[in-house]
């Protein structure tokens, strides 16, 4: 059994496309949208709406870590538009490529900066949602938590530790435990070139040492400190950064 695993897609739909060759199945753990690419300032959902320049200045705000300074940008540029209807009609044009990119099947759940309510509208046959959920592929269970916890970035959707804590419990024993935010461990958190750390969760890292998976995989920290690490007898893997790498990680058993 060969299963690829995605995460941080990040409006790269053509690589998607791409993704699941030679693999039994495809799953993808969420960050589908791009909003704004930090390494090329020119794509996405921001720039498209308020130009380069603009994007330049939020990117260096944020990686100072002036959140307060970056929101208060945001507001005014924001100011007379309706935001959440400019938002929504960018991120479904995306999704509708990005949803028909994925190959059957796909199990896919959901990222900080993805839009929950929106998926049922696009996911196709052949492409299971799950988010506190398990599912059985090949023989191995595999138990699915999506979005992020509460951060300064105040992405769409971040759950309250509470939530969180609910939709991991609800799993009981897995063979893969499958997120999109990493076990909360510094080394796995800590981004090199954003040069801080993204929030992980003590809840997963709670799990994995209570029940001890084959495997923990994760996205969300672009540029990781360690990309791998075991914890017990569980082999962690953050499966990497697919909207620039364009390579999936590859399971088989």
């Amino acid at each position: 059994m060969r299963v690829h695993v995605v995460s941080d897609v990040h409006g790269n739909s053509t690589a998607l496309a791409r993704a699941g060759d030679g693999a039994d199945a495809l799953i993808c753990l969420g960050d589908l949208v791009l909003f704004l690419d930090y390494a090329d300032h020119s794509r996405g959902i921001f720039p498209e709406l308020f130009g380069v320049e603009n994007a330049d200045r939020i990117v260096a705000l944020r990686t100072a870590r002036r959140f307060d300074d970056a929101r208060a940008l945001a507001r005014s540029l924001w100011h007379g538009m309706d935001r959440d209807s400019a938002i929504e009609g960018a991120v479904r044009k995306q999704y509708s490529e990005l949803f028909a990119a994925f190959p059957a099947p796909t199990y896919a759940t959901y990222g900080n900066v993805d839009i929950p309510r929106l998926w049922p509208e696009f996911a196709q046959e052949g492409t299971t949602v799950l988010d506190g959920e398990r599912a059985e592929i090949g023989g191995l269970v595999f138990g699915f938590v999506g979005g992020g916890l509460p951060s300064p970035m105040r992405t769409p959707y971040e759950v309250s530790e509470e939530e969180y804590a609910a939709k991991v419990a609800a799993l009981g024993e897995v063979d893969v435990l499958c997120s999109h935010i990493p076990p909360d461990v510094p080394e796995l958190c800590y981004d090199t070139v954003a040069r801080r750390f993204e929030r992980g969760s003590s809840v997963l890292l709670d799990a994995i040492r209570a029940t001890r998976p084959r495997y923990a995989l994760f996205g969300h920290v672009h540029q990781p400190l360690a990309r791998r690490m075991r914890i017990g007898g569980t082999e962690c893997v953050n499966v990497g950064h697919f909207a620039s790498t364009g390579t999936p990680w590859v399971l088989e058993w």
